[in-house]
């Protein structure tokens, strides 16, 4: 009886073996990998066969996973693909609509900025990795080339690609995500006009200078320089957008006094 019972057990179809903690370390994986920056807000993941081949997991706990990931706002699905979320979003749109528009602010935003992008660019040195550095380095190269061309909208972007390359070669995940906030409210010019500023005479040519400046000193793992270089941009950005504004003042008044017979009866 005991064999023929036995007999039938093995005859039952059997579900195949799981670990049911597989999916929960996938997502903490890829998790780490946002935090990181690895995986950047936007872009696109492999197709779901690809990435399950790259991490050497079957489909079913990677889906899994990344559902999860989807629940905690991280990814997002679209019929193109999984993305990286903007996941910083919840908190950046609410407070630049608070910022955006207090002369204050600009102020404010550069002596932060000044407080703090000088000892970053000394960490950076420190901790740069080679791959940091190739990186950096790839980025200088494309800023020169932008540079030539006569629209900076370019040179723009690359200048905030820059900063946010030498955050990531700090290797601190706050400074890291406190400051790629910052730089999303920056790109939507928040606090001021990038481009104005990049358009103003003298302005561009200076600022190429001093983000080699930085970048150079990044790479040979200068501290002290990259320290003094990165503090001296600030205040010449501070500086030159002062500049700027009150500039766009005086244009402003003298507009009105010319303009002023049309308030005359």
């Amino acid at each position: 009886m005991s064999h023929q019972a036995s007999s039938s057990n093995l005859e039952t179809p059997v579900e195949p073996l799981r670990n049911p903690k597989l999916a929960e370390v996938i997502a903490s994986h890829i998790e780490h990998m946002i935090l990181e920056g690895v995986l950047r807000p936007g872009e696109r993941l492999a197709s779901e066969r690809d990435l399950a081949a790259r991490l050497e997991v079957s489909r079913p706990p990677l889906r899994e996973a990344l559902e999860r990931l989807v629940h905690r706002g991280l990814l997002r699905t679209t019929p193109s693909g999984t993305h990286v979320a903007h996941f910083l979003t919840p908190l950046t749109s609410p407070l630049a609509s608070l910022l955006q528009g207090n002369p204050q602010v600009v102020d404010d935003y550069f002596e932060y900025r000044g407080l703090v992008e000088g000892p970053t660019a000394r960490l950076a040195a420190l901790r740069a990795t080679e791959v940091d550095r190739q990186a950096i380095r790839a980025c200088l190269d494309r800023l020169e080339v932008a540079h030539g061309v006569e629209d900076p909208s370019q040179e723009t972007d690359l200048d905030a690609d820059l900063h946010m390359l030498l955050y990531e070669a700090t290797h601190n995940l706050v400074v890291l995500q406190v400051m790629r906030a910052f730089s999303e409210l920056l790109r939507s010019d928040v606090f001021y006009s990038r481009h104005k500023l990049y358009l103003s005479p003298g302005t561009r040519e200076t600022l190429l200078a001093q983000h080699m400046a930085i970048g150079e000193a990044v790479i040979a793992g200068e501290a002290d320089k990259a320290e003094a270089q990165a503090t001296t941009h600030i205040r010449f950005t501070a500086e030159a957008l002062q500049r700027l504004r009150e500039e766009e003042i005086r244009i402003g008044q003298s507009l009105r006094r010319v303009g002023r017979t049309e308030m005359l009866g």
